[in-house]
Order: C-alpha cells, then sequence, then structure tokens
C-alpha cells in the first residue's frame, strides 16, 4: 500500500464542534493564531459528564451548537468567518438584562459579561470593570487548565427557539484572585435559549444563571495575598437581579 505524500494536509476535526477545519476553515483568522485545541477540555467532558446523549438526537445536536457556537464567538476574528452566528443582528442577554451586541462582546470578552453585577465594587468578588478582555480570560485559564467543560442536562424546545438546561464544571487546579487552588469540583447550572434564523444561525441567546455558584467555589482557598473575598461572597446573589450594562 502506497504511503501518504509528506506534504498532504493532515485531516483534524474535532468531534464536538463543526466549522474548525477544512476548505471553509482556510481562510479564517483565528485570534491565537490557529484553530483552538479542546483535547484536554474533551478529556473533561466525556470524564465528567451526566448524561451521554444518543447520536443524532436532538440533545446532542444542541449540545455540539453549544460548544460550536462558543469556539466561534472566542476563538474566530473576524465574524465574517462564524457558520453558527447571525453576525448582522446577533445579540446576547444575561438573566433579563439588556441584550448585548456582537462588537461589544468582542471588546469586553465573555466573561466580563456573564459575569456583570449591581453590586457596589467593594462587595465583589470578581469586578468586571477592572477587567479587560485579555485578563479575564488569563484568569480563568489560570484557574481551569484543563478548560471548562460544558453538556446539555435537558432540551425543553428544539428549533427556531432552542432552550434548554446546561452544566458548566472544571476543576480548580491554580489560584483565582488571590485564593489559593482547592483541587475540587466547581460548577454552576442555568438555562440558555437560541433564537435562531431561518439559515439556522444563532441570532440572539438568552442565558439566566446564579453567578456567585460559580464565584462562591472560587474563594474557598486559602488567600494568598492578604486579601479576605469571604465576606464579599455573604453579600447575597446579585445575578438574578436586573443586571445594569454600560
Amino acid at each position: 500500500m502506497a504511503s501518504a505524500h509528506a506534504n498532504e494536509p493532515v485531516v483534524q476535526e474535532d468531534k464536538y464542534r463543526s466549522h474548525m477545519y477544512g476548505e471553509g476553515e482556510k481562510n479564517t483568522k483565528w485570534r491565537f493564531g490557529a484553530p483552538p485545541n479542546y483535547d484536554s477540555v474533551n478529556k473533561l467532558f466525556e470524564e465528567g459528564r451526566t448524561q451521554e446523549w444518543p447520536k443524532g438526537s436532538l440533545e446532542e445536536r444542541v449540545q455540539n451548537l453549544v460548544k460550536t457556537w462558543e469556539m466561534e464567538l472566542v476563538h474566530k476574528v473576524d465574524p465574517a468567518d462564524y457558520k453558527t452566528v447571525n453576525a448582522t443582528n446577533f445579540t446576547i442577554s444575561i438573566n433579563g438584562g439588556k441584550p448585548v451586541p456582537l462588537e461589544e462582546i468582542g471588546r469586553i470578552g465573555s466573561y466580563n459579561l456573564f459575569l456583570k453585577t449591581p453590586l457596589p465594587q467593594k462587595l465583589r468578588v470578581y469586578d468586571p470593570s477592572l477587567e479587560t478582555n485579555q485578563s479575564s480570560t488569563q484568569a480563568f485559564v489560570t484557574t481551569f487548565p484543563r478548560g471548562f467543560a460544558v453538556e446539555i442536562l435537558q432540551v425543553y424546545s428544539g428549533p427556531p427557539v432552542i432552550a434548554y438546561k446546561f452544566r458548566h464544571w472544571s476543576f480548580m487546579e491554580g489560584p483565582f484572585k488571590g485564593h489559593a487552588p482547592t483541587g475540587e469540583l466547581v460548577e454552576f447550572h442555568g438555562i440558555g435559549i437560541f433564537h435562531m434564523d431561518e439559515l439556522m444561525r444563532v441570532k440572539r441567546v438568552e442565558f439566566f444563571y446564579d453567578g456567585n455558584e460559580l464565584l462562591a467555589s472560587l474563594i474557598k482557598g486559602p488567600s494568598t495575598d492578604g486579601s479576605d473575598a469571604s465576606t464579599k461572597a455573604s453579600g447575597g446573589c446579585p445575578f438574578f437581579h436586573k443586571l445594569t450594562q454600560a
């Protein structure tokens, strides 16, 4: 049998995410110069998921859509390269807050968007107003070196309005804002609603969740810088109140 030519491209794929490799992505502009590698978080996902949906089921298709959508928003620089997103009209809202357009998401970063809070600064465990897109990403990559896995627990309705329950989780294996890693499981749950257009692209997203479920787990470890964020965590959960959007 003839061997493959050395200069033939290696066919790559991610079993849970589309639109990363192949002819359709040969001109894609990637934020870090190349398609992301999800091997580590995929392993985390497969070891920690509570559901394994049948191939081709609505639940599996929604789960793969959520993972692909997230990948495109985080890693593709040019909205023209998005395949799962209606980049012209796309907005996202958190816990009933003001819809945020695509360009604003790119400016502030997804972590800062998801963790916005009306609490006074002195009570904030994590303060999005003091973080950039880059610094927020680095903070969570440091805390979760294996990535932050997501699974779909239940799908309540199919397209054109997809409503689902999700679970996000990882292990705190790195420090977070002056708190030592605990090595413990960190997770939170919520509801996502994807509004699809006629081409089955996501045009509007709504998320509902308790951000404090995540943040409270990240300040359990002992302080490494002399600060004490535990008093901030007792300030109650602001995340189901209407968020104040800039």
